[in-house]
């Protein structure tokens, strides 16, 4: 900064300026000193020859203004001083060879208290305007960085012109800029100019901490910190060795951190190799604040160099894009002149008047994709043996003759299958290895593709060229491929058009000939139709009535049924839910009808029903429906009747005429019936339900006696829903195992002694409690069931057979399971499953199951005997109880049936004491023993004992019970 032109005077310059003016105030020969202190700066100025004294009197009065007194002791002597703002301040001393008069003293203290505050207030505007002017230098070097961060420049001479700014603002010909990534800890030297250290910068080379770590520069970017100073000092100061492979020591260095987001990110560094007080806190601060700057000039730098790059990879996109679209609009132009060109061949097959014109008009379109001057069409002949040219048009070539199938090109496509694209070249290596022969002129360039039909090569379609100029793409051979192909199918539909009109022809000569023997045809078919339709009616009839006597049968009656809910439904809607006019379905069984056809034959009983239906008719009103549903059942739907009361006097009139005599196969015969009603009720959902509600009350009245009617009532009903609601009880007793056997004892009556039990079945119901067979026996025989359930009963007693007590158990066997042909296996397969022993187990079966299939029942009774199992003879002496038949089955025990047990106590006892000696006797004589049922008194037992009974069953002996009995209580007390 020293010696520029403008520059504010120093404070040593101002006191020489105001000695010599104060000098030049005093007489000739006076001396003058002025100590100036301004900023800490301390400046003493002297006359020219002033003795050395002066000037130490000037600035002790400077430091101490009350020695202003004594140093004006001396008469030749004079002092001023001056006390400016903050710390300045000026003191003057004068020496003249001989006092001043004191007014002379005066004036040139006044004159010199004014020059001092002159000199003062000049000195600080010189001051002013020297910041002033730093300030606007600093400002337009900012400006000069921002123009350059914002300017086209590449960086290296963007970097040369901040450098060149930073030297407008202080000492920096050596000078550079260091980015810092603190993440890698790595740096790099983005410029560097040193006059002295040939070190030359590579701005993308990076330079790792762990690599250099002697650095003055990394040391400055780690701390983060502004340094200052010697080279030497500041390596002291950061705790970095010298090394010689970072530069010479520099006589100042002053460096600073570039910041961004709290983070250092780079460092400004200057340098001064020739004096030692190049920088001070003055130029760190100014170098701090343009380093900020040259940090946001260089982000700004990047910045923009990365928005050109990305803008240039988006013009290259755009660019690209825009010739994808490009290529994509000619495409797709390509694609709609093919379109164009498939739709035009489509129509073309309909449209063409004959072939000839229909390849004409081909000709044209193929010319509108590509080259086709020279266009011919070759088809194979139908004996196969030919190519035959429809459809030929050349510049050389003006005739194509059919020829037999030979080498040439065409040939060659017929033969191959594949489309040829060939030059004269290939045209000429194809020759040469004898696969074709040239026929005709020989062109420049030959494009042909097959024709198929139905996946079948039956011509080709070529272009050529005679002219280099023009030659064919594989592009081309594409398009022809796919126009050719739907040139094949066009090809096929008008050949099919063509072959249908030749076909329509013949076949109107064929329709005017069938014309007239179709309406000879018209006439017998209509005859037939007619027979038909009578043959569908008598069918009809035939399925909606009975066959014998020629009444409604069990489909029409419900159909009628149906109709008659539905009307009935809608009247009581109609009433509001009033009681409204109804029907009745009327039931009729006739009575003992099986006996007509076992005594006068079959033929009799058809006439009997053909007899009864006609009287039933007879009885009922117009409009009532008689139906025969099968065998001698009639069902007769009544409609429009008030109530109960009119049904059955409607049932009553059916009945008395049902019951007059009449004659059957010379016989005279009283018919009766047995008739149910049921009334209409809004439960009915069906006609089916009524006809089961009249069934059952066609039931009851048998059971009264027979011909009478009875009338399905509420208890019949609930009757009905007890026995279907206990029937699905059974169902799901049978799913859950619900059966338990309850074990009554049989007893040895001498002593007491248990021998065995009899299972005996419950139901344990889950609403009713325990069920004995008497309450659900006849319902499960009815429905079948009663077979799963006795299996049930007969699993759980063999397994407890296996497991518990001793002694045999007895199981009661129905009929139905005895005539069963697998009931001994599946017998013995449940035993020795369980593991038990045979021996324990005895079947109890009665006389009728015995007698009604006795072969078959000796076998059943001889496997099981063979397997351990016994068989005893239950309610034995109410039926056959005859020794004839009784021999012959192998049977282990006669158990005497408890009617006669109670008759052994009575007035009647003889007759009862009676068959149980004779049972007794039949049991020695086939050598079994006995066992008496139902004993319930202790005059029971004893007249059993008399009479030779060994073993005794009943109430008094045991009750049945889940549990086994070892003893009877009443024989052993």
């Amino acid at each position: 900064m020293e010696g520029k032109p403008g520059r504010p005077m120093a404070p040593g310059e101002v006191g020489a300026s105001l000695a010599k003016r104060l000098q030049d105030a005093l007489p000739s020969g006076s001396h003058i000193a002025v100590c100036w202190l301004d900023g800490g700066a301390r400046e003493v100025v002297a006359s020219e020859g002033a003795p050395a004294p002066l000037a130490a009197l000037a600035g002790g009065v400077l430091d101490d203004p009350s020695s202003l007194a004594a140093v004006e002791a001396d008469p030749g002597r004079m002092a001023l001083h001056w006390q400016g703002p903050g710390d300045s301040a000026v003191a003057v001393v004068a020496e003249t060879q001989a006092a001043l008069d004191p007014a002379a003293q005066h004036a040139w203290r006044v004159l010199g208290t004014g020059m001092l505050e002159d000199a003062a207030g000049l000195h600080r505007l010189r001051l002013r305007v020297r910041a002033l002017e730093k300030s606007e230098r600093l400002q337009q070097a900012l400006y000069g960085i921002a123009d350059l961060a914002g300017s086209d420049l590449e960086l290296e001479e963007m970097l040369e012109r901040i450098h060149q700014v930073v030297a407008g603002l202080m000492y920096a010909e050596n000078f550079y800029i260091a980015l810092y990534d603190d993440v890698e800890d790595s740096y790099r030297f983005l410029y560097f100019a040193d006059r002295i250290d040939p070190f030359i910068a590579d701005p993308d080379y990076v330079i790792r901490g762990a690599d250099n770590p002697n650095s003055l520069t990394l040391a400055l970017l780690r701390r983060g910190e502004p340094a200052q100073g010697p080279a030497a000092l500041v390596r002291e100061q950061l705790g970095v060795p010298a090394d010689a492979a970072n530069g010479p020591d520099s006589h100042d260095w002053l460096g600073v951190p570039m910041r961004r987001d709290e983070r250092v990110c780079g460092a400004v560094v200057v340098q001064s190799y020739d004096r030692a007080d190049s920088y001070g806190p003055e130029e760190r601060a100014l170098l701090a604040f343009v380093a900020q700057h040259i940090l946001t000039a260089l982000d700004r730098h990047q910045a923009r160099e990365e928005l050109e790059r990305r803008v240039e990879e988006r013009t290259q996109a755009l660019q690209q894009s825009n010739r994808d679209l490009q290529a994509e609009i000619v495409e797709r132009q390509r694609g709609e002149r093919l379109q164009r060109a498939l739709f035009r061949i489509a129509e073309l097959s309909i449209t063409s008047e004959t072939l000839e014109r229909f390849y004409a008009q081909v000709h044209d379109v193929v010319g509108e994709l590509l080259y086709a001057r020279n266009f011919y069409i070759a088809v194979r002949s139908q004996d196969g043996e030919h190519l035959e040219f429809p459809y030929s048009i050349d510049e050389r070539d003006a005739r194509r003759d059919s020829r037999r199938l030979g080498a040439g090109m065409t040939e060659y496509v017929l033969s191959t299958g594949a489309p040829i694209l060939a030059d004269r070249r290939r045209i000429q290596e194809l020759e040469d290895a004898g696969l074709v022969r040239s026929h005709g002129t020989l062109s420049h360039c030959w494009l042909g593709v097959p024709l198929y039909r139905e996946e079948a090569v039956v011509g080709v379609i070529a272009v050529q060229s005679y002219s280099p100029a023009i030659s064919f793409t594989r592009r081309d051979q594409e398009l022809l491929t796919f126009v050719a192909h739907h040139i094949g199918i066009g090809l096929m539909r008008k050949q099919s058009q063509d072959r249908l009109v030749a076909a329509h022809a013949k076949l109107e000569h064929r329709v005017e000939e069938r014309t007239g023997e179709l309406a000879r045809a018209n006439a017998e078919l209509l005859e037939q139709i007619g027979e038909r339709l009578r043959a569908e009616q008598r069918l009809t009839h035939q399925a909606r009535h009975d066959a014998l006597t020629g009444l409604p049968n069990r489909q029409q009656l419900l159909d009628r049924l149906t109709e008659a809910i539905t009307v009935a439904r809608s009247a009581r809607l109609a009433a509001g839910g009033k009681p409204a006019p109804g029907f009745a379905v009327l039931f009729l069984d006739l009575d003992r009808f099986k006996l007509v056809n076992d005594s006068v034959g079959h033929s009799a009983g058809d006439e009997l029903l053909v007899e009864a239906g006609r009287r039933i008719v007879g009885a009922m009103r117009e409009g009532d429906t008689v139906a025969r549903l099968g065998g001698d059942e009639f069902a007769i739907l009544v409609e429009g009747i008030d109530g109960l009361e009119m049904a059955e006097e409607l049932a009553q009139r059916v009945l008395i005429a049902l019951g007059r005599p009449c004659w059957v196969a010379g016989r005279e015969v009283f018919p009766s019936a047995s008739l149910g009603i049921a009334m209409w009720h809004p439960r009915y959902r069906s006609g089916a339900e009524l006809l089961r509600d009249a069934d059952a009350a066609m039931y009851r009245a048998k059971a009264a006696g027979r011909d009478r009617c009875a009338v399905f009532d509420e208890d019949m009903r609930e009757e009905a829903m007890r026995i279907l609601d206990l029937e699905a009880d059974l169902r799901r007793a049978i799913n859950s195992d619900s059966f338990v056997p309850f074990y009554q004892p049989i007893v040895r009556l001498s002593d007491g002694e248990v021998i065995g039990h009899e299972a005996l079945l419950r139901w344990r119901h889950p609403t009713r409690g325990l069920l004995s067979p008497g309450e659900f026996i006849g319902l499960g025989e009815d429905s079948g069931l009663i077979e799963e359930v006795d299996w049930l009963m007969y699993a759980q007693v063999i397994s407890r057979l296996s497991t518990v007590g001793t002694g045999y158990i007895s199981v009661n066997v129905s009929p139905r399971h005895f005539r069963s042909p697998d009931f001994a296996d599946r017998l013995l397969r449940l035993v020795h499953t369980a593991g038990a022993d045979p021996s324990r187990l005895r079947i109890e079966i009665t006389e009728v199951a015995l007698l009604d299939d006795a072969p078959r029942a000796v076998h059943t009774l001889s496997v099981l005997r063979e397997h351990g199992v016994m068989a005893q003879l239950d309610d034995f002496g109410t039926g056959y109880s005859a020794l004839s038949y009784l021999h012959r089955f192998p049977i282990e025990c006669l158990k005497i049936d408890q009617s006669f047990v109670a008759g052994l106590i009575g007035p009647n006892r003889h007759e009862s004491i009676a068959v149980v000696r004779a049972i007794q006797a039949l049991a020695g004589t086939l050598g079994i023993h006995t066992v008496g049922e139902g004993v319930e008194t202790p005059e029971q037992l004893e007249a059993l004992l008399e009479l030779g009974c060994g073993y005794g069953q009943g109430y008094l002996l045991g009750r049945p019970a889940e549990a086994m009995a070892s003893r009877a209580d009443a024989v052993s007390a």
